[in-house]
């Protein structure tokens, strides 16, 4: 049978089925927790009304705050190993299985959410449903494996900026969509039966990855080789990332990590700021229902085709480092906006500054794989899938916990402070500009002179 190497279609699948899911769930652990608050059936209405009907009360914005900060907390230290594990033997051992076992995992956390929710067994299964899916790798495997695969087929360093971006735009385009539909998804057959359908989603993307995807990394010559125990595939894993920085020349060392430190930056920030969106959505005095909610989330659409089309024209007269200054500053404006949102009206407008706050993210991603050589994309993006893991993790909680500190007296503090954080990766990119390496300095927004780097140092 004649396979491809084309990854988008794995990419578009696995993220149109979790993005069905993720609010629905916010969403219908909010409802069971209101339930149990007031021991009444949750109402569900399209009218102004809604509001008092729900008796949206900050006990329940907490409970719900903590409890997703939880959940996300039993997921994240499974995944963070596996990711680094899987991902960074990608370059020895291909990348299907960085994109098979996210897939997997995926497909028996919605076959568990269907059970949970057909039977309305006890919310406390999530968490055991989110360790599962953790030691399959989730979302940090899956992403890591992505890129890598992309970088591996892009051969032009000029176009893997754009290429990158192109992904990030099938993420953003397809959450929108999914985002879209989940509350007509909601409404017309509920959490149950949307569940099943996110679940067969996985399976047709399972059966496309094992059977119809080519693998961009050759693995007959290791087929032939002893097994190697776990003690040696991770000595084997750990080593290829120390290499990557042992062995590297000191400015192209230090370009590692002060690129990694940005991208973790801004992704603490982003990612924190835009989680709470779906609970200060629900809360009063915009009291959202699922379909507006819906609404919100394929709002992002337009900011992912807006931020792609911004990377592809920047790019083309800017360096990469202005660009990613762009995308910070939209960030904020959209923040500030939010935090003061209290109109259906206002809060979809809080979109229109934050057109290209997608930015920073694919151009950071493509800075970094221009830095490393061929062999060493796979320790590259493992760095990034732990780092998007740890950040996201400890970002979650800490803006959620904080969100449920705040809710009572100002519930959009946590997007000003989201918005003050952005001042960290400006100040390292400011102090990037700033510094001067001898007339080589900031050789990653020149990719033809790192190799030049790496002599010259070596």
């Amino acid at each position: 049978m004649r396979k491809v190497l084309c990854v988008e279609p794995v990419i578009f699948i696995y993220m149109f089925a979790a993005s069905l899911t993720s609010p629905l769930v916010q969403q219908f652990i909010y409802r069971r927790l209101w339930e149990e608050e007031y021991n009444s059936t949750f109402v569900s209405d399209s009218n102004a009304s809604a509001c008092e009907q729900k008796k949206s009360s900050p006990e329940v914005q907490e409970k719900a705050s903590i409890f997703n900060m939880q959940l996300d907390l039993t997921g994240a230290i499974p995944s963070l190993i596996v990711a680094f594990v899987i991902v960074a033997n990608g370059d020895r051992q291909g990348r299907k299985r960085s994109l098979v076992l996210p897939s997997t995992g995926a497909l028996i956390a919605d076959i568990c959410l269907t059970v949970i929710a057909y039977f309305s067994l006890s919310l406390s299964i999530l968490f055991a449903v989110a360790f599962v899916t953790g030691l399959f790798g989730s979302m940090a495997t899956f992403l890591g494996g992505g890129f890598a695969f992309i970088a591996d087929v892009c051969h032009d360093e000029k176009q893997k900026t754009t290429r990158i971006a192109v992904v990030d735009l099938i993420f953003g385009v397809v959450s929108g969509l999914a985002g879209l539909s989940s509350g007509y998804f909601l409404r017309g057959i509920g959490f149950t039966w949307t569940f099943v359908t996110a679940s067969l989603l996985h399976v047709i993307n399972i059966i496309y990855i094992i059977f119809f995807l080519e693998d961009t990394v050759g693995v007959s010559e290791f087929q032939h080789e002893a097994p190697v125990s776990c003690k040696e595939l991770l000595r084997e894993t750990f080593s290829g990332v120390y290499m990557l920085f042992k062995t590297a020349p000191y400015k192209k060392r230090i370009l590692i990590i002060v690129l990694l430190f940005t991208f973790m930056t801004y992704l603490f920030t982003m990612v924190g700021g835009s989680s709470l969106f779906t609970l200060y959505e629900l809360d009063e005095p915009l009291c959202w229902n699922e379909v507006y909610i819906g609404y919100g989330a394929a709002a992002f659409t337009s900011v992912s085709l807006t931020s792609f089309l911004g990377v592809y024209l920047f790019s083309k007269c800017l360096k990469d480092i202005y660009i990613v200054f762009i995308g910070i500053f939209s960030y904020i404006g959209g923040m500030v906006m939010a935090a003061f949102a209290k109109t259906t009206l206002l809060m979809f407008l809080v979109r229109v500054p934050s057109l290209l706050c997608f930015m920073p993210i694919p151009v950071l991603r493509s800075m970094l794989s221009k830095v490393v050589l061929t062999g060493e994309q796979g320790a590259v993006f493992a760095c990034i899938a732990c780092l998007e893991v740890v950040t996201g993790t400890i970002s979650l909680s800490v803006f959620n916990i904080l969100y449920a500190a705040t809710v009572a007296w100002f519930s959009g503090f946590s997007f000003l402070l989201s918005a003050g954080l952005c001042l960290i990766p400006l100040a390292v990119l400011c102090w990037l500009l700033c510094t001067s390496w001898n007339g080589e300095d900031l050789a990653l927004l020149v990719p033809e002179e790192v190799s030049s780097i790496e002599s010259t140092d070596s």
